[in-house]
């Protein structure tokens, strides 16, 4: 059996995933492991000619041409290697070779803000970094300027509490509790291709309870009344939906995002770089790391710290300050010991 139609029987077994792993399996194996190995017998699969497909894509790049990043060489091998270890248990490989290949680690891009200096950088060279988001100011102006918009409560929603995009678009009212002030993330829309999957969420952490502050609370309140009137608290239906009442695709909104960040004249990010922002807002603001930790769903507090979370302008000039402080007052202390030490001697 070469390593083209096994690939394709591999896959063809995979009715337990959710859509979108599916999906990324699929597009792996088409664009870049049949490409490379699809001729190649599954029995003389070995970690050499594995690492040299690796190093090819490295150097020569995918189907644009463009080098791997390493995060897409890592989904890349992942993809082959849960292939391969499908083809040990069905006893076509003694062993999986793909397991004593190397891979490029290679590191998560860390959110950078937009200041000035940056701002003036991109706007000479047309630069932008991979992951950027905005200052609280920034973030301000950007709400600000979609007011008026029909889905401005749902942005609302993602930068100050860094709802997925998914997240948001699968909010139902009885997820929202406003006599309490909290809402319940419990399900999200995901999209692969043109297929619309409504499911859990992203990890088991994902599941949580918000806590909303009472500017919120009145936001939502004022749109419940304008779009839905009377609606009962424990309705199934969607809070926001499209124009015709159907479902809003995470497609949709971003790309309706990138539209209302050019209009606002604002430095571009990501629909997915307002979730990092909102973990920033809230560090800013003095929240410990846990509690971002729980706001935006994470597993970990590493992941929380290592990547989501960037250190903004303001915070870091109190901590210069307050570290500076903290020493000038231990010296002031310590100067007056030696005074008094000194005096006494005398």
């Amino acid at each position: 059996m070469t390593t083209e139609q096994w690939l394709r029987l591999w896959l063809a077994t995979l009715v337990h995933l959710r859509g979108t792993t599916l999906c990324s399996y699929r597009a792996n194996v088409e664009t870049y492991l049949i490409p490379s190995l699809g001729g190649v017998l599954v029995r003389e699969l070995t970690a050499g000619r594995i690492q040299a497909m690796l190093a090819d894509l490295i150097r020569n790049g995918g189907v644009s041409g463009q080098p791997l990043r390493p995060g897409t060489l890592r989904h890349v091998h992942a993809t082959l290697r849960a292939a391969l270890n499908s083809a040990v248990r069905h006893g076509l490989l003694p062993a999986n070779p793909a397991w004593r290949v190397h891979v490029p680690s290679g590191r998560r891009p860390h959110a950078v803000v937009w200041t000035t200096p940056r701002i003036a950088q991109w706007q000479a060279t047309g630069k932008r970094p991979p992951v950027a988001v905005w200052t609280a100011g920034q973030t301000r102006t950007f709400l600000d300027h979609i007011r008026d918009h029909p889905l401005y409560p749902l942005f609302h929603l993602i930068a100050l509490f860094g709802l997925r995009r998914g997240e948001a678009a699968g909010l139902r009212w009885c997820d929202i509790d406003l006599e309490h002030g909290l809402l319940t993330i419990s399900r999200q829309i995901r999209q692969y291709g043109r297929h619309l999957e409504i499911g859990k969420p992203k990890s088991e952490a994902s599941n949580r309870v918000i806590s909303l502050d009472g500017a919120t609370i009145a936001l939502l309140r004022q749109y419940r009344e304008y779009t839905a009137g009377d609606v009962d608290p424990a309705s199934e239906e969607f809070i926001f939906t499209t124009r015709s009442g159907g479902l809003l695709t995470p497609q949709h909104l971003t790309h309706l995002f990138r539209a209302l960040n050019d209009e606002s004249g604002l430095p571009p990010i990501r629909l997915h770089d307002l979730r990092h922002g909102a973990g920033s807002l809230s560090l800013a603001a003095g929240n410990d790391l846990k509690t971002v930790q729980a706001m935006l769903g994470h597993s970990s507090i590493v992941l929380t710290a290592d990547t989501y979370v960037s250190v903004l302008p303001d915070l870091a000039c109190r901590a210069a300050e307050a570290t500076i402080h903290h020493v000038l007052a231990a010296a002031k202390v310590t100067g007056a010991r030696l005074r008094g030490t000194t005096a006494a001697a005398a």
